[in-house]
């Protein structure tokens, strides 16, 4: 175990800072803070997903910080996304020279981001707590798991990953964030909705290494020593938080 810490020392001390600062703003819990905290993450990994579609557009971040501005005014996030959707439709079919991978960048991550911002104003900061719990542990468990016991590869996609790692992290994930999660809903569902959440979580992470590997790559970025960049720090947030509005909204 010594080990293990040892040898990710970079990754623990980020981490730890990290904790820290998002513990200091959901303190705070202020909604202009947050949206300004989740914008800077918002532009930062938007870039380093247009590294990795390997898109050059810089008149698209334009429209990207547009999207971010409404979405602090507007107050269903959720309804821009799909209204940026038929202005892009719009756009590609009057000008058909307009190339068309420019919309990814928006499917991924703009749109988790957008429903980090849904969940937040939706089912306040409690519910934040209990995305970042779910999701930490289930990638904390996932590694500590898998670094012990870890044996069958999970999938060619990520080969680090393991069976047993996973699931061992959706099993830690699952306790830990239920007891958070009963802050917000019934123990019922806050049991589905974790287990859910922490499910999306793992494939969050996997698909950021699928466009690594496409993009021949190792981190999306180099902003955050130990962890590469803030896609690599959040990609398991960005399913996890579309999943755990979405479950929510169903079952509450």
């Amino acid at each position: 175990m010594t080990k293990l810490i040892t040898d990710y020392q970079a990754r623990w001390v980020t981490g730890i800072a990290l904790l820290a600062l998002v513990g200091f703003i959901g303190w705070i819990d202020n909604f202009f803070i947050m949206w300004s905290f989740l914008g800077l993450v918002y532009i930062f990994a938007f870039y380093e997903a247009m590294q990795l579609f390997r898109l050059s557009n810089t008149t698209i971040y334009f429209w990207a910080i547009l999207l971010w501005i409404f979405a602090y005014f507007y107050p269903n996030p959720d309804d821009l996304f799909f209204l940026f959707m038929i202005l892009f439709g719009g756009t590609l079919a009057y000008n058909h020279n307009f190339n068309p991978k420019l919309i990814l960048p928006f499917l991924y991550p703009v749109s988790g981001i957008l429903f980090f911002l849904i969940l937040y104003q939706d089912f306040g900061i409690a519910a934040m707590g209990w995305l970042l719990v779910t999701v930490a542990m289930t990638d904390m468990g996932a590694f500590f798991v898998g670094k012990m016991i870890g044996k069958t590869k999970f999938s060619d996609t990520s080969p680090n990953k393991t069976l047993e790692g996973v699931a061992g992290g959706i099993v830690v994930a699952t306790i830990t964030g239920t007891y958070v999660g009963m802050m917000v809903a019934p123990m019922s569902v806050a049991i589905f909705v974790t287990l859910f959440t922490a499910i999306s979580s793992i494939f969050g992470d996997l698909f950021e290494s699928y466009l690594k590997r496409e993009a021949g790559v190792k981190d999306s970025g180099d902003l955050l020593p130990g962890h590469g960049g803030i896609l690599d720090r959040i990609d398991g947030y960005l399913f996890a938080a579309i999943v755990m509005v979405v479950t929510l909204r169903a079952f509450l």
